[in-house]
């Protein structure tokens, strides 16, 4: 999908306002996980880990790595979105604005508290951007493109890689801990209710279908319409195959 294939069609007020507002959520979550201090999502310890080691703000190397990994998409022929470009920056902006903002939490109540918070507003953050159709972040992209080309689940892919970066985010003195399996477990079914709940209705009309951000016709959704929508093998439902 090429950037501006997705800025077509009905309803694109609406998602475009979802993507901007999902991709704001997820960083500001991001930096809640940050804050509570309990253990991050994956991609979280590589970032806090690298920030750790160079100086530099958590949203900054999330900004890098996001960059670094969108690179990688040339030699397996993936083709960004709109929402692809905009998650590289739009989420660490987000983090660093965030954790400049909220003052640290003391006490493990109030810590344990701002974790479930956190994964939560990740849950609905991840709902918003998907639904709206305008193609993955670089992360998920890369993992589905490595599934293209070694023929390898995407389950598999996706547990493969996100070993590697949690090993190396936490040798590199990233945060892992309670939160980092509480998130693995309920991000899944945590996303898939959200993409229900924040799908945009889609046009039906006499005229040829449009392809969607997630390759399926524009139709209107009925029961397990979203689910279809959203392919096993694309990067957005490999988001849900956490």
């Amino acid at each position: 999908m090429s950037i501006a294939s997705g800025t077509r069609g009905r309803h694109l007020t609406r998602r475009l306002v979802q993507l901007y507002v999902g991709l704001t959520l997820y960083g500001i979550s991001s930096a809640l996980l940050v804050l509570a201090g309990l253990g991050l999502e994956p991609w979280g310890v590589l970032h806090q880990g690298l920030a750790e080691r160079t100086g530099l703000t958590i949203g900054v190397v999330s900004i890098v790595v996001g960059a670094v990994v969108l690179l990688l998409w040339i030699p397996i022929r993936q083709r960004p979105g709109l929402g692809t470009v905009s998650n590289v920056f739009v989420i660490g902006l987000a983090m660093d604005g965030t954790l400049a903002l909220v003052p640290e939490i003391h006490g493990l109540p109030a810590r344990i508290a701002l974790l479930a918070l956190g994964i939560v507003l990740n849950g609905v953050a991840t709902g918003l951007y998907i639904a709206a159709r305008f193609g993955p972040g670089p992360r998920d992209g890369l993992m589905t493109g490595l599934h293209r080309l070694t023929g390898r689940s995407i389950r598999l892919t996706r547990t493969l890689i996100e070993i590697a970066v949690v090993t190396t985010g936490f040798l590199l003195g990233g945060s892992v801990g309670v939160g980092t399996v509480l998130y693995a477990l309920s991000i899944g079914p945590l996303a898939q209710f959200f993409l229900r709940f924040f799908a945009v209705p889609e046009a039906t009309t006499d005229a040829a279908p449009e392809t969607t951000a997630v390759g399926a016709p524009d139709a209107t959704p009925g029961p397990g319409a979203v689910d279809a929508a959203v392919a096993p093998a694309s990067p957005e439902g490999a988001i849900l195959r956490r």
